[in-house]
């Protein structure tokens, strides 16, 4: 903002040579004394083409065609500015009182180039610092710019950046300025609108207590709202030069997305809970070094509220936010976007959602922000007390849960998020206490379990959706039970009647581990403990295919030693439907092996008497036919050759 205005007061400089010119010369030497007392003043030559037009009633004024002001001798790359016309009018009874006074000042369609040099250079340093140092009563010879200016305006205009220090350039088009400054020490309001390269019309307008005191490197109360599509910024408090402020920030965004995309971010689409509509206020301060502090900071994201204090370093690249934030409970059930939903009653086909999760924004910053918060919900869980730190270093962001109380219990561990080379996911975390029946039913639809457990698991998925990470997971885990239960079927109904008629099991105890890869998860090594029986379990549970396919084989304490029958339990099918029978294949190879062992023999016997076959130790039936069958076979080619 504040090298808009110094460009303003290079115009006014301009204006002001013309108009002092307009009492001593013709029309046609005007221009051309106003070309060398500029060049005078700040070292730029300019180039006037076209009549130059002088009007004395009811304005004194002047008109001048084409306009051009050459850049900075160390730059190459074409004029600072370049205008259709400039337009200036001028108070005829202020000026003859020793006071200028300019009514109107209007540059069309200008083409401004600003630059940085690798050096730290600006071309736009004109030379007109202190423009004025006294207020306009006592203006004197020695300070023949003492003005005000009533209205300035600026249309058509275009703006490029070229920064060689950062190897960037920024272009901006459909600038126009309207500024009005009646009094030099007086206020100025202005309303600025431009529209950014690749981005939508950004409007700004405010009003600065005293511009002097800005244009004179001090210190002024004021106030700047700036808007565009999807939301607004508001400033008030004081600004100093070059660019420093302390005040008072609001921000309020209707659509975050929109707003970032008419910045130029395009995109970005934020998961509900993280502001996908948003606001925020705060006491702000910001320094020499673009170091912005944020205290009694109130945020709104979506229905999230959060209170706290920020500091952001708009310096670095990416910026470097540190944060700590209070919530009451926090809800980011959006962050998983139906993935543990997205399923039709009854069906269990529709799985995981396969929309594209944006992780772009991990991008966006570096920092830690520690939260502490009464409760939270995500991925379909709910927890209470919640205190965790999340650190983001070049798209990688690792949450550590300090304290996460839930389900009875609590969890402990960190999760990983990282963007670097495509979204991946994962983490090391331990639960103890945890009332499994809730836990499983919020986090897989599971509701047949009771009773409370410790859980450990690592695990790590990669892909750009919900879908492609859960059949991607990968890792580790174990599970134990103390006393609980089992809903769906009655183990002792089973042992003594053999069938599965529904209804409970209760367990003494329950032990398993796993593992996971491609998205399907192994185990087996399960057993289940209960008064008079016990059972083992193996199988696969589909992680990313959300099915089941389990083997549990209960036996009676009595079992082995009396030849009690055995009746192993199969349970397939999805998540939300699966299908519970006594699966009696496997029955049959447990409860009859030692008849099919008694069967086999006697088997074998009668081919070993009817081929005359003999095994040696550690010789099979087979292979012992083998070697027989080749004997006679090469018996019976020998009598061939004889």
């Amino acid at each position: 903002m504040r090298v808009l205005f110094r460009i303003l007061v290079a115009l006014i400089l301009c204006a002001v040579l013309l108009a002092a010119g307009l009492l001593m010369l013709p029309g046609d030497k005007i221009a051309q004394v106003a070309v060398d007392q500029i060049k005078a003043q700040t070292g730029r030559s300019v180039t006037l083409k076209g009549a130059t037009q002088v009007s004395y009633y009811p304005v004194l004024g002047v008109s001048t065609g084409s306009i051009e002001i050459a850049n900075a001798d160390w730059s190459n790359a074409g004029p600072f500015m370049v205008a259709d016309s400039l337009k200036i009018g001028v108070d005829l009874a202020s000026l003859i009182g020793g006071e200028i006074k300019i009514t109107g000042l209007e540059a069309v369609n200008p083409n401004l180039l600003l630059e940085r040099a690798k050096d730290g250079r600006v071309n736009w340093d004109l030379g007109v610092e202190g423009v004025a140092t006294t207020t306009p009563a006592t203006a004197s010879k020695s300070n023949p710019l003492a003005l005000s200016l009533n209205r300035a305006l600026v249309s058509g205009g275009k703006l490029r950046f070229l920064d060689h220090q950062a190897g960037s350039e920024t272009r901006v088009d459909d600038l126009a300025i309207d500024l009005r400054w009646p009094e030099y020490r007086g206020a100025a309001s202005f309303e600025l609108s431009a529209r950014p390269q690749g981005a939508s019309m950004l409007s700004v307008s405010g009003e600065i207590s005293q511009l002097a005191n800005l244009i004179e490197n001090g210190a002024s109360p004021g106030k700047i709202t700036a808007k565009t599509d999807g939301g607004s910024a508001g400033f008030t408090g004081t600004i100093s030069a070059p660019l420093r402020l302390e005040g008072a920030v609001k921000l309020q965004f209707s659509n975050t997305g929109a707003f970032l995309a008419s910045l130029g971010v395009k995109g970005v689409e934020v998961p509900q809970g993280l502001g996908r509509a948003a606001s925020a206020e705060a006491d702000l301060t910001l320094d020499d070094t673009m170091v912005l502090s944020l205290k009694n900071l109130k945020l709104t994201l979506d229905q999230n509220s959060l209170s706290g204090a920020a500091k952001v370093d708009l310096g670095a690249t990416p910026p470097n936010v540190t944060a700590t934030l209070a919530a009451g409970t926090l809800d980011f059930s959006g962050l998983a976007d139906g993935g543990a939903g997205g399923t039709s009653s009854g069906s269990g086909t529709a799985g995981w959602s396969k929309s594209a999760i944006d992780a772009s924004a991990l991008g966006s910053f570096n920092g830690r922000v520690d939260l502490n918060a009464k409760g939270l919900r995500v991925a379909g869980l709910s927890f209470g007390a919640t205190s965790a730190t999340a650190t983001v270093d070049n798209s990688r962001a690792v949450v550590a849960l300090n304290q996460l109380a839930g389900y009875s219990g609590s969890i402990t561990g960190q999760v990983v998020a990282n963007n670097r080379k495509g979204l991946s996911v994962g983490g090391s975390v331990k639960a103890s206490g945890m009332e499994m029946q809730t836990l499983l039913h919020d986090l897989a639809g599971i509701d047949r379990f009771t009773g409370q457990g410790e859980a450990s698991l690592e695990f790590l998925g990669s892909g750009n959706s919900t879908h492609a990470i859960m059949n991607a997971f990968s890792g580790k885990g174990a599970v134990s039970m103390g006393r609980g239960t089992i809903k769906g079927f009655d183990l002792d109904s089973l042992m003594r009647k053999g069938l599965a008629t529904g209804g409970t099991t209760v367990f003494d105890s329950l032990s398993a581990s796993f593992t996971m890869d491609n998205g399907n998860l192994t185990n087996n090594d399960l057993l289940l403990k209960l008064p008079v029986i016990s059972a083992t379990g193996k199988g696969r549970v589909g992680l990313g295919a959300r099915d089941i396919d389990y083997l549990f084989t209960p036996k009676t304490a009595s079992a082995e030693s009396t030849g009690g029958v055995v009746i192993p339990v199969r349970i397939r099918g999805s998540w939300d439907n699966p299908k519970i029978w006594p699966d009696m294949d496997e029955a049959i190879d447990l409860n009859l092996k030692e008849e099919k062992k008694a069967v086999q023999k006697k088997a074998e016997d009668e081919v070993k008497k009817k081929l005359g076959i003999e095994t040696q130790e550690g010789q099979s039936l087979e292979d012992a036919a083998k070697q027989k069958l080749e004997q006679e076979v090469l018996k019976g080619l020998g009598k061939l050759f004889k």
